[in-house]
């Protein structure tokens, strides 16, 4: 695997900009019991009495119930096998190829079930309407006081997790030219090459890579319109693909461009390699838009001390690695590097970038996905 950095991309320094900026169903059966217990109401390990404490109750629980954790998704793969060996809980992944949307609508529309999402891992926007509808418990990692300011909420609610930096991945088999810039994939040599990672109005992801085009033809964080308007010509040019990019339509050859995460992009590489695709990955350098994805405890989890151990591993020094190791960014990076338990091997595989990265302010990324959901359709219809 090669990757393309048409403007060298980024480390743990530019990481630090990545800030915390972040559908609800209908009708719940009842309230079960665990909302009123002790590890329901917990707002950090020292609630239960330690993290002894908390392991117990939650071995004593036995379960976890997360949804659409894609294994190839910043190594979650190897994240719930690590949580599975470590602690005596089975993790049931719903929908590991679902969306931020689909999850929030796990925890939404399953209140009171013992199959409802018990911690979530979803874009900033979804989350922000998670909280809205008072679906987020208050809940301080260990680490809580390492995570910067911007990249958590004050009420602990939820906090940033990974994160990384709009991509374009490229077969350089099956691509003569790999595409290094949003301007770039408006090229008659690209036709029927270009996807995305899902539905914009459903995925953070695909949602990202509207607002990165948006950057990259004169729009601003504050008008995603001329986002819209490129995936617009991008479909008149027969350019783009509707399908959903992921591991198995890149080695298919049916999504042979996949606009998406860095992480992922580059991950997909890794795999890819050994079957004999050459997956190149560039960071534009006309769309430089780098996220956060966010994570949270349900306030209405069915298993509340099994959720709340599994942020404490995701914000562990050996669940931050792990996310290292799937070539994303941790939020605690920086603290690492400093105290010295960062995996160097898998840090300095992390590309760099160079230039300032937009991100956007929750008003703004919540603005720009009414605005996206409202026009997609219209868009690549």
């Amino acid at each position: 695997m090669k990757a393309h950095h048409p403007r060298r991309v980024l480390t743990a320094a530019a990481i630090a900009g990545l800030t915390a900026v972040v559908a609800t169903g209908c009708g719940s059966a009842p309230e079960n019991d665990a909302k009123d217990s002790k590890a329901a109401t917990a707002e950090s390990a020292a609630d239960f009495g330690g993290m002894e404490k908390l392991v117990e109750a939650a071995e004593k629980e036995g379960k976890l119930n997360v949804y659409a954790l894609a294994p190839d998704w910043a190594n979650y793969g190897e994240m719930i096998a690590a949580f599975e060996k470590k602690y005596d809980i089975d993790v049931n992944n719903e929908d590991p190829g679902g969306s931020s949307q689909g999850a929030l609508n796990a925890a939404a529309k399953r209140k009171g079930q013992s199959r409802a999402v018990d911690a979530l891992d979803i874009g900033t926007s979804y989350m922000q309407e998670a909280k809205k509808q008072d679906l987020l418990a208050p809940y301080k990692v260990e680490g809580w006081d390492d995570i910067p300011d911007a990249q958590k909420q004050s009420d602990a609610s939820f906090m940033n997790n990974y994160g990384g930096f709009m991509s374009i991945g490229c077969d350089a088999k099956a691509v003569k030219n790999c595409p290094e810039t949003f301007k770039d994939l408006l090229k008659p040599e690209y036709k029927n090459k270009v996807a995305l990672n899902g539905d914009p109005t459903e995925s953070g992801s695909a949602l990202a890579a509207v607002i990165a085009a948006a950057l990259a033809n004169g729009g601003s964080l504050d008008d995603v319109q001329p986002g819209l308007d490129f995936f617009q010509e991008l479909k008149k040019k027969g350019n783009f693909v509707p399908a959903k990019s992921t591991l198995a339509t890149i080695q298919q050859g049916e999504t042979p461009i996949s606009i998406d995460w860095d992480y992922l992009n580059l991950g997909y590489g890794e795999k890819l390699k050994p079957k004999g695709v050459d997956w190149q990955v560039a960071v534009p350098s006309d769309g430089l838009y780098s996220r956060y994805y966010n994570q949270a405890v349900n306030k209405h989890a069915p298993h509340p001390a099994a959720a709340r151990l599994w942020v404490e591993f995701l914000y562990s020094p050996e669940g931050q690695n792990i996310w290292l190791k799937g070539f994303s960014r941790p939020a605690l990076l920086d603290a690492m590097k400093k105290d010295g338990t960062a995996d160097k091997a898998a840090a300095a595989k992390i590309p760099e970038v160079d230039g300032t990265p937009q991100e956007p302010t929750e008003a703004q990324e919540a603005k720009a996905k009414e605005k996206v959901v409202q026009g997609w359709g219209k868009a690549v219809s």
